[in-house]
């Protein structure tokens, strides 16, 4: 157990050797959870976040078809975007 001063504004230090215990380095996220009889704190965990092209939507739209009809349907909506289908690398449903 370790007891710090808060400071202005709230702002607590948490000891170097904790820090490095659990990994946390200036700049890191950290979450604050409100915990019967206290507060607790750690690092948050960030996933990168990926932003997808009209082309990569397309592609996804393409190989998740399951049959002929649903291939169709996906290459309409493809159309529906501006794209051709027939250049979006993509994987047909089997049998086509």
């Amino acid at each position: 157990m370790k007891t710090v001063k808060m400071g202005r504004r709230g702002t607590l230090v948490i000891p170097a050797g904790l820090r490095r215990r659990y990994g946390m380095e200036e700049g890191d996220l950290v979450v604050v959870e409100e915990r019967e009889g206290g507060i607790f704190i750690r690092k948050a965990v960030t996933v990168p976040v990926e932003m997808y092209s009209p082309e990569r939507k397309a592609e996804f739209i393409l190989s998740n078809a399951v049959d002929e009809e649903d291939y169709r349907r996906a290459r309409e909506e493809v159309v529906k975007m501006g794209l051709d289908p027939d250049t979006i690398p993509h994987v047909k449903p089997s049998g086509i």
